[in-house]
């Protein structure tokens, strides 16, 4: 699928993907095959996708082709891509562009009307897929009656509930015929929620594809293959339709599991599911009528035009605001990290297999080097163990990981990393003692996550080789780095923290030396707001509720659980300091912190919300300072507050320019606080929700960039 990349409010031209056909002639004597592929003319960073003038192409060519079903002239017809792609789905950026239902239900019927011509067709068709097939691309495929997949295609998927749409071109019936209603449910709601596309060997193996083939010569195969199943040398069995009982079940248990993780934030995933639901006793005209109403009534909601714009800005992060021409990038050969703790043997494998450098960790003594170097080489171990890495890989990278006490070490790096404890004097002093061993030209990296990167160099000899890469835990998971220019910062070394990011195959998001940068300071701020609510005597599991129609990824309390409580103080006494009274002091969670106390319960079940554990409330109450008067704040209050003080915060980063842009506060809170596309980051959702306007008395987005217009 593509989105729009920027805030234009007029959409680009559609890039129209052709259909064009070609007869080839089947082995055996099967007779002739008409191949349809489609391609839009353009180079493999511009993926086919399917508008409404390339559907209605794809329409008139495949009425023609039937045409000459009819008179005789062809045994089967299949359909390619071009070179990496089948299709990426519908152009989102024409789909964002639709001004009123009745068009967004026609994009619906337009493709259910092409996709019917390859069922209805009265000879056996075939998909070749031979490369990335996402939303209406798989959906193509699927109305086929047979799939061959390429052995190395990575992206098979049926992203639309994360993007706030539904499988609209037939998903939402075929699917859970295809491969059974459990499996339909993986497909179309939980893989999305966690962007994993299935591989070629993935897709077979549940019967989304028929077979794999290698490659090499994946056409030739593909078209000697669907001879074979003309000649019936080849029969691909399907399962039956699973019995109503074992339907309705897994429905009904996949509605719970929406209610405990979405509780109805979104409506996308809900209407995918009732489609589902629908599609065992549905019949194929019924079940496509269902999907079109679906599609239309989500094509014009304001979830999926913020989705698409979070689907444009993380599509779009491979090209950072505000970065140095690359040219002044320095080379990087060797990497040194100062610590040995968990933040830095996560740096040091990261840098190892990405970079392919040699990597040296220093800290005080043996045992913390040697804990660190265990802590790189149980990484690579479970990467090898569950085949994400080959056994000479994982050996080449633990080889390039060294371990040492000794400073000197440094002297031949070209980038330095601290990852040492939060605590500034410390940070200043690793940085002197850096700067007496390594080399001029060699860049010093904080990967700090509130402190004043300036502060830290503001001693040195060279404070304009220091620049702030922030990294988010898990280090090899979380896709963001905020790096962070400082007030002496050369271009060179911001340069080069850039250049090291997108090697790193992470995106980049230049901040301003401020406070938290942006995702603590809103998280924490967020946190502060929570736990502020609980010390003026709302119940903690109110507060933890509060949140709910946001969609987050978790809860407040695990999320604080998550981060680490003291970690959590820490911040919010750091930003307190620097930023006042908006950010909270919280006695309770001070004693929380002191006696170590748990926070969360475990989960009822593997992916299911952490509760925040009620024992708690006993530990904010014995250790409120405040007397709570008045009526303490439901979760709609709490969930106001919330909302008022982020609108607040985000105003207050743009005056500061901690980033350039509202939308780099977007990137930043979907990329390094893992919040929904829905919710596109969070300046859309305070636009649309009016805090934005009644709190700053502007909107931060211009209207229609990631919401359905007004009308007029």
């Amino acid at each position: 699928m593509t989105a729009p990349t920027d805030t234009a409010a007029a959409p680009r031209a559609e890039r129209v993907t052709h259909s064009y056909v070609r007869d080839v002639t089947l082995p055996g004597g099967a007779g002739t095959l008409a191949l349809v592929t489609l391609d839009n003319g353009l180079d493999h960073t511009k993926p086919s996708t399917l508008g409404p003038i390339g559907m209605a192409e794809l329409i008139t060519t495949l009425t023609r082709v039937r045409d000459r079903v009819a008179a005789g002239e062809l045994a089967a017809v299949a359909v390619t891509g071009k070179p990496y792609f089948l299709a990426a789905g519908a152009d989102l950026t024409q789909a964002t562009a639709l001004t009123g239902r009745d068009a967004a239900l026609e994009l619906g019927r337009a493709g259910h009307r092409a996709y019917a011509l390859l069922q209805d067709m009265g000879v056996p068709t075939f998909a070749f897929v031979n490369g990335v097939a996402l939303g209406g691309g798989l959906e193509l495929a699927l109305n086929c009656h047979y799939r061959t997949v390429a052995s190395d295609v990575r992206a098979l998927a049926l992203p639309e509930t994360g993007l706030g749409l539904v499988p609209g071109w037939g998903g939402a019936y075929l699917v859970p015929r295809l491969v059974g209603i459990e499996k339909a449910l993986d497909v179309i709601l939980t893989r999305p929620a966690t962007n994993k596309p299935y591989s070629a060997t993935e897709a077979a193996s549940i019967g989304l594809v028929d077979v794999v083939l290698d490659p090499a010569d994946f056409l030739e195969e593909s078209i000697r293959w669907a001879a074979r199943v003309l000649s019936g040398d080849v029969v691909v069995e399907r399962r039956p339709l699973d019995p109503a009982p074992v339907w309705d079940a897994v429905v009904d248990a996949a509605r719970q599991r929406l209610d405990a993780v979405v509780h109805g934030s979104r409506p996308a995933p809900y209407r995918a599911l009732d489609l589902v639901a629908a599609a065992r006793e549905a019949d194929r005209s019924s079940a496509f009528a269902a999907e079109d109403e679906a599609l239309a009534d989500l094509l014009m909601s304001d979830e999926m035009r913020a989705s698409v714009y979070a689907f444009g800005l993380v599509s779009g992060g491979k090209r950072p605001v505000g970065a140095p021409d690359r040219s002044l990038a320095q080379p990087v050969t060797r990497v040194g990290i100062v610590g040995a703790g968990l933040m830095a043997a996560q740096i040091a494998t990261l840098f190892a297999q990405r970079l392919g450098v040699p990597v040296v960790m220093r800290d005080l003594d043996e045992e913390r080097v040697a804990k660190g170097l265990e802590a790189v080489r149980s990484t690579v171990e479970r990467l090898t163990a569950t085949g994400r890495m080959s056994e000479a890989a994982g050996a080449r990278l633990i080889g390039s990981v060294h371990g040492t006490t000794d400073l000197q070490e440094f002297a031949s790096c070209d980038l330095v990393i601290e990852a040492v404890t939060e605590i500034l004097d410390l940070k200043k002093r690793v940085f002197a003692e850096l700067e007496t061993v390594v080399a001029p030209t060699t860049i010093l990296a904080t990967n700090t996550s509130a402190l004043s990167v300036s502060a830290m160099a503001a001693d040195l000899q060279h404070p304009e080789r220091v620049v702030g890469l922030h990294f988010f835990n898990p280090v090899a998971a979380m896709p963001l780095v905020e790096v962070v220019q400082a007030e002496h910062t050369s271009l060179e070394a911001l340069a080069t923290g850039f250049a090291v990011v997108q090697k790193l195959r992470k995106t980049a998001v230049l901040v301003a030396d401020r406070p938290g940068f942006v995702v603590n300071r809103l998280l924490v701020l967020l946190l502060g707001v929570i736990v502020d609510a609980v010390e003026h005597g709302t119940p903690v599991e109110v507060a933890d509720r509060a949140l709910r129609p946001l969609g987050l990824p978790m809860p407040p309390f695990e999320l604080f659980d998550l981060a680490g409580p003291a970690v959590g103080l820490h911040v919010l006494t750091s930003l307190r300091e620097d930023l006042g009274d908006r950010f909270p002091r919280s006695p309770g969670l001070e004693k929380l912190v002191a006696d170590g106390t748990r926070v969360v319960l475990p989960a009822a079940a593997k992916g299911l919300p952490k509760p925040v554990d009620p024992a708690i409330q006993a530990v904010f109450d014995d250790a409120r300072e405040v007397e709570v008067s008045g009526t303490p704040l439901d979760e709609a209050g709490v969930l106001d507050s919330v909302l008022t003080a982020l609108t607040v915060e985000v105003g207050h980063m743009l005056e500061e320019g901690v980033v350039a842009t509202p939308q780099q506060i977007d990137l930043c809170m979907i990329l390094g606080a893992g919040w929904g596309f829905h919710l596109g980051g969070i300046t859309p959702y305070l636009d649309r929700t009016g805090y934005s306007e009644r709190v700053l008395g502007r909107r931060l987005l211009p209207d229609g960039v990631a919401n359905v217009p007004a009308a007029g």
